[in-house]
């Protein structure tokens, strides 16, 4: 008899790097892209606006600021709010990919199964409002219930029914300094609906100014965000112009009630000043350039008014 001869392969140790390489990349580009479902560049805003609520509803003192209580609200904050971003990208993503600005979105990219986004979005939104109910309170985890609610059921889908959508979306956008001054104090006083007022305004010409840049695109994916007719110049500049105005005046407010000083004050106007130079700007001149002047204006304007509320209270 013959023996065969066999044959033995082996895997070289460059060919298993390699695929450990491989799978290392895959499993990073994952976690990047779950990352970007949350819409971290949103919840940095919203980490800001719920810390300045919690801040200037807390004791200033260094020995009796409740410390853990903070991080409690801003944990269970931002874990709502990326349940809450990753379930918007759910309910838009075939509408996201007809947009240049969201195609490359995981979901509208198709690089993230849709299941899955959808339970990753309930689990975080749930173990936030769990984790509020439970480390910080009832009232706080209610407000973010309540935002995630009538941001998905209520904004989300009139973006393709009718302009009136920016205002029904700027009530949730509106609410973090709430659930940050509910959670340290557990009520809303009149100061709380000052900051309230100031981040609702404050939506209106920053999202003009998004709305006009990449307006080709809403129409493109059938939002409705701008009128489709002649209205839309005289729309823009309404929603840009009253609320600038509204906005600067409601800033001043702490100065007049007395929760902040002189300094405040001008701070404040210097502030509203500029951002109002730059709407402005935008509805004399209705340019991509004038209109991200605008947007620049107001991401500096924001986190800036609410360093002068905490810096300079009283």
């Amino acid at each position: 008899m013959t023996s065969r001869p066999i044959l033995i392969t082996s895997t070289s140790p460059a060919s298993t790097t390699r695929a450990a390489e491989a799978v290392t990349i895959g499993l990073r580009g994952k976690l990047v892209d779950y990352w970007a479902l949350t819409k971290p560049e949103i919840n940095l805003l919203i980490a800001i606006a719920t810390f300045t609520g919690f801040y200037l509803a807390s004791p200033t003192q260094f020995q009796t600021f409740p410390y853990m209580q903070l991080l409690h609200t801003l944990l269970g904050t931002l874990l709502v709010a990326s349940g809450t971003g990753t379930l918007n990208q759910y309910v838009e993503r075939r509408f996201d990919a007809q947009m240049h600005r969201t195609a490359r979105r995981p979901l509208a990219a198709g690089r993230i199964v849709p299941s899955r986004a959808l339970w990753f979005g309930v689990a975080l939104s749930g173990a936030g409002a769990a984790y509020l109910a439970i480390a910080v309170g009832a009232f706080a985890s209610t407000l973010a219930v309540l935002t995630l609610t009538s941001y998905l059921l209520l904004y989300t889908p009139l973006k393709r029914k009718t302009p009136l959508c920016i205002a029904v979306g700027a009530f949730p956008g509106a609410m973090p300094p709430l659930i940050g001054w509910a959670a340290a104090s557990g009520r809303l006083s009149f100061e709380a609906w000052i900051l309230y007022a100031v981040l609702f305004l404050w939506q209106f010409p920053h999202f003009m100014a998004i709305a006009w840049i990449y307006r080709k695109d809403y129409d493109r994916a059938g939002y409705i965000v701008l009128p489709h007719d002649e209205r839309r110049i005289r729309f823009v500049t309404l929603q840009t112009r009253l609320s600038l105005l509204a906005l600067v005046a409601t800033s001043l407010m702490p100065t007049l009630l007395g929760e902040a000083g002189p300094l405040y004050f001008v701070g404040a106007l210097v502030l509203g000043g500029g951002f109002l130079y730059y709407g402005t700007q935008f509805v004399m001149n209705r340019s991509s350039a004038t209109a991200r002047g605008l947007l620049v204006a107001s991401i500096i304007y924001l986190p800036s008014l609410f360093i002068l509320m905490i810096l300079l209270r009283r």
